[in-house]
């Protein structure tokens, strides 16, 4: 049976993922709480007014990508091929590769190596795509979030990195603050990947609607999908960032960074965690308390509130935690003392 509903799922499902998680004011809303995060130490360049609303803004940054996309003449293809499948996974497409979330390899070409023998050993598991609905070539992929996560992770460890060694070994002003703009930008960027991940249909193949047998009786409407990454919110009266502030700790380093795969654990834990809120997310619809009408909606308003607030923690502690484990970059050093001696 489950052969089946995975042959639903490519027919239905797939073909048509590319949607967002959280609209843009979700996604700022996210890289708004993970700023009240963090310590009054943090470094002072990413905690001004103007530097704090060009993080926030760049939490939509990912979906912007996504107008290449929509163009008619084919343009865009490469950008959605390559960055698509950054913003999903769904998880139980992970058993038909023999995986399970803790085995998952902590590589994104190792995985998707999993997907081409798993594919070759067992074409029965797989239903035929169809080509006409797949011109970016992605419908083969289960999606990339916690690797997404994972190496942004990384590239803002790098940032900091070079910050510290231009800074130290007398990098020119002009430098420092293109290093200080790399930083900002990482942090803006991998905000919307965060964000993703505590969107419970960005972790499912019911997606977009409930796929297969239903006997609960859950919606099976393509706008689902829609309704909670910002309808829902739009309709009964937004997000109130301030508020959502008071559920914010201060930003901790993450304990299992000390560990070389830790951080991609730990983004897969936090998904696999949201990804056990599908069916609550599809009962709470189904009980009417997603509803717009007569106040019905508190209930699933805490609920996507909460989801919010989950990514906005993660994504703190995550900055936080790159800037306390950022390596030295020794060679950045060397060449910077050799530039200061041939100065000299």
């Amino acid at each position: 049976m489950y052969w089946k509903i995975l042959t639903v799922v490519a027919l239905f499902g797939a073909a048509v993922f590319n949607a967002a998680a959280w609209d843009y004011e979700g996604h700022h809303a996210v890289n708004e709480l993970a700023l009240a995060s963090l310590p009054k130490n943090f470094p002072a360049f990413a905690l001004t007014p103007a530097t704090r609303d060009r993080i926030a803004f760049l939490a939509g940054e990912a979906d912007r990508w996504r107008n290449e996309t929509s163009a008619k003449n084919g343009t865009g293809l490469a950008l959605g091929h390559a960055s698509g499948p950054d913003h999903y996974i769904d998880l139980e497409d992970i058993k038909l590769y023999d995986l399970t979330p803790a085995t998952l390899p902590p590589l994104r070409y190792d995985f998707a190596a999993d997907i081409v023998k798993s594919r070759a050993a067992h074409p029965e598991r797989f239903p035929a795509i169809d080509a006409t609905k797949d011109a970016d070539h992605t419908r083969e992929l289960s999606g990339f979030l916690p690797w997404a996560i994972t190496e942004n992770y990384e590239k803002l460890q790098s940032g900091f990195a070079t910050l510290a060694a231009l800074e130290k070994f007398g990098g020119t002003p002009t430098e420092i603050e293109n290093a200080k703009q790399d930083i900002v930008y990482v942090m803006g960027v991998m905000g919307h990947f965060v964000g993703d991940a505590s969107q419970p249909l960005h972790t499912t193949m019911h997606h977009h609607g409930w796929i297969g047998e239903n006997p609960n009786h859950y919606t099976t409407s393509f706008g689902f999908h829609a309704w909670i990454d910002g309808g829902f919110f739009k309709k009964t009266g937004g997000i109130d960032v301030k508020k959502l502030s008071a559920n914010i700790h201060p930003a901790e380093k993450i304990a299992a960074s000390d560990d070389p795969n830790g951080i991609f654990h730990a983004s897969v834990n936090f998904i696999v965690a949201a990804n056990q809120l599908v069916e609550p997310l599809y009962r709470l619809d189904r009980d009417g308390k997603l509803s717009n009408k007569e106040n019905r909606g508190a209930d699933g308003r805490v609920f996507l509130e909460s989801q919010l607030v989950k990514s906005g923690q993660l994504l703190g502690n995550l900055w936080f935690t790159a800037w306390q484990t950022a390596p030295e970059d020794t060679f950045l050093e060397r060449e910077l003392q050799q530039r200061a001696a041939a100065a000299k």
